[in-house]
Order: structure tokens, then sequence, then C-alpha cells
């Protein structure tokens, strides 16, 4: 790696640290477990970065390697039981499900650390089903924090056309959550 390469990966890194580390903690309780998670996305960007310099957008692939780390630290900590959950929406049967209906407590025992295992799974395979406009647009805005103008100045596509798009992107993620939340409440 040259010294030109090696000032940009820390630029990079300097200039979307914050983001990245804020996107972890979304979903990652213990600072510790955000910051090993940071790193390991670093080495990765490190070690590959002869391959991953040909991707369009570098910032992307940072927060995608983050994705998939954040799902293998939640692999890792199988439960040893599974206990029933009966989870209530917030407007009783008939209201729209909402992620928080279904989200476990913040607490990090092995049934809600397999909870939320399980839920990440649900939601990646989701995202992985859409059509790729409508996935790129909803994990620009929800998990790398870009607003629409930025998004729109990035893909040349209007802001309204993202809005649906995005409109998309949750109401079928919505649906696969609410059959998710049908299959833990069966149990």
């Amino acid at each position: 790696m040259t010294a030109a390469e090696k000032k940009y990966i820390e630029e990079l890194v300097k200039e979307e640290e914050e983001r990245l580390l804020g996107f972890i903690r979304k979903r990652v309780d213990h600072e510790e477990d955000v910051r090993d998670i940071a790193q390991d996305v670093y080495y990765q960007l490190t070690v590959g970065f002869d391959d991953i310099r040909s991707v369009t957008s570098i910032t992307s692939w940072l927060f995608t390697v983050a994705r998939n780390r954040i799902t293998d630290y939640f692999r890792k900590s199988r439960p040893e039981l599974f206990s029933d959950r009966v989870v209530a929406g917030h407007d009783g049967e008939d209201g729209p499900l909402m992620l928080e209906d279904i989200l476990p407590s913040l607490t990090r025992s092995p049934e809600d650390e397999y909870m939320r295992g399980v839920i990440w799974e649900t939601i990646e395979a989701t995202l992985d089903r859409l059509p790729e406009a409508q996935r790129e647009v909803f994990v620009m805005n929800e998990f790398e924090d870009m607003s629409f103008k930025e998004i729109s100045e990035l893909t040349g596509e209007g802001i309204n056309t993202l809005l649906s798009r995005k409109r998309y992107a949750v109401t079928y993620l919505r649906e696969q959550l609410r059959e998710l939340y049908n299959q833990i409440n069966e149990k």
C-alpha cells in the first residue's frame, strides 16, 4: 500500500467515523462492542483496499461491512433457552406493526440477543429481495443516515422519486416483519 493510499484511508476513516459509530451504536448496546465492530470494519478496509477501491461508493461499502459485522456479532451469542414471547402492538391487533412492537427490550439476556439476531436476519433477507433502487434508498437513508437531498445529489434522482421508493421499501419490510411478529406470537 502506498503512502497516498494510507493517507486516503486515514482521511476516509476520520470523515466517516462518527456516522459509522452512530450506525453501530443504534444496533449494539455496549460501547466496547461498538468499538470492536468499528475496528473490524476499518481493518477490512485496510486489508482489502486493493479490491475495494474499484467500488463506486466506499462509504456504502463501509456501512454494508458494518451491518454484516453486527449480524455476526449477534449470531455469536446464541441463547441457551428460548422463551415464548407475546408482544402487543401499540394500537392492538388491527393497528400498523411498528418495528418497536417486535424488537426485544434492550437487555442482554440470551433470549433478547437471539431475537435481535432473528429480526436482523429477517430485515437483511427482506432488503435483499427488494428491487435494487428501493433497497439503495432505504439503506442510504436508514443505515447511512443520508438525507433525501444528499441521496438525490448522489444518484441524480428526484426527491419525490426517492421518497416513493423508500415508502415501497418500508411497506414491504413492514409486511415481512408482521409475518415474523405472527410467528413469534404462535410459539
